[in-house]
């Protein structure tokens, strides 16, 4: 009986030996490691990769130009070079830092070529009676701190049934403009891609006068927005938090001369809003918001909104009643291009893509 004891113990002593050294082996690394490269139609400088492997935890991307390792978990990065010239991109998709596969690609980039912004209508920075309490001129390379980005396709097309996929890579800040781009391409399940930026928890504002300057981009499907929503909107939700929208265009023949500013809110537990409430604002007949810049304003105080375009009023919503209380409150803005969706319907054979929404200024100013 001790002998076989003594056999039974020796053997465990394997099994549990032979375990413990496999559990030691390194994880098994990456496979099927591939990566595209889009250069920016609007900065030939400016690149952005989408990579993709199995089993993979996180990448890693080498610019080749001596700069950084840009280090992602989604696969997704982008890039604005210095100069032109070939470069060799390398992708790493990694298990674990030290377990990894690695794919290369070379990369051609060109002079960046300045590109001539339309003129159009512009607004001073100051009004008497006024202090300018918030601006971003889009100065720089990049957003300011001011803006974070909303990613992704948010519940049933962020609730309006659009087909556009939210993406950083679409907005590009240069030549003292925001640029947000909709393009088609395929994207994470979705024909078209987007930016959407927020100032929610950063920027947030009751009553004064707004101005911003901007060129809208066109065609059927194309619905551009600047707007703003209720700072509590985390906390009540939609439409209790209240929606002004400041500028609102649906793109596709002859809307591309008009656009509107409505309010959504809640009226004892019902939807409301002022949509149909008096006539957009017009263009003359051959004129477009896409052919140069104006500038979309709203004053609103805790009596009344009103909406210009190039300061010319069109529009006043009186806020006094009980039920439009969500409109005395603090807002935050919201900048967009969404393609598709309930209002504008979806793209068609003469939708002309990338449409750019360009933007020169937002301010904001409140009474001395």
């Amino acid at each position: 009986m001790t002998k076989i004891k003594f056999l039974y113990v020796l053997l465990m002593f394997l099994v549990i030996g032979c375990d413990s050294s496999e559990s030691a082996l390194e994880p098994e690394p990456p496979t099927d490691l591939d990566f595209e490269i889009t250069i920016s139609e609007s900065n030939p400088q400016s690149v952005s990769i989408d990579a993709s492997a199995s089993n993979s935890n996180f990448y890693k991307f080498n610019f080749g130009d001596g700069s950084d390792v840009i280090q992602s978990n989604d696969g997704s990065a982008s890039y604005t070079y210095s100069s032109a010239g070939n470069y060799t991109i390398k992708v790493s998709a990694h298990t674990t830092e030290n377990v990894f596969i690695e794919v290369s690609k070379q990369v051609e980039i060109s002079e960046q070529v300045q590109e001539e912004f339309p003129d159009g209508y512009s607004t001073p920075t100051s009004y008497e009676g006024y202090d300018l309490v918030w601006q971003d001129e889009f100065d720089g390379t990049s957003l300011s701190n001011d803006w974070t980005h909303e990613i992704g396709t948010g519940g049933n097309g962020w609730g309006n049934n659009e087909l556009q996929y939210y993406r950083e890579q679409n907005t590009e800040v240069r030549d003292g403009y925001l640029v947000i781009t909709a393009k088609e391409e395929n994207f994470s399940g979705n024909n078209y891609t987007s930016s959407r930026i927020i100032t929610e928890n950063r920027q947030e504002f009751q009553f004064g006068r707004i101005d911003i300057r901007a060129v809208l981009p066109e065609g059927q499907g194309i619905w551009p927005a600047l707007w703003m929503l209720g700072a509590n909107f985390r906390d009540v939700g939609w439409p209790a938090c209240g929606e002004i929208d400041i500028m609102e265009k649906i793109g596709g023949g002859t809307r591309e001369r008009e656009v509107f500013g409505t309010l959504h809110w809640d009226s004892n537990g019902t939807r409301a809003c002022t949509c149909g409430q008096g006539e957009p604002y017009r263009l003359d007949p051959g004129s477009t918001f896409g052919d140069e810049f104006h500038v979309f304003t709203l004053l609103w105080d805790q009596e009344k909104i009103q909406w210009l375009v190039d300061d010319n009023l069109y529009h006043t919503i009186d806020i006094t009643p009980d039920d439009l209380s969500e409109f005395r409150d603090e807002f935050f803005f919201i900048f967009n291009v969404a393609v598709g969706g309930n209002l504008p319907g979806s793209p068609d054979a003469t939708t002309v893509f990338p449409q750019r929404m360009t933007v020169d200024y937002v301010r904001v100013f409140q009474k001395q």
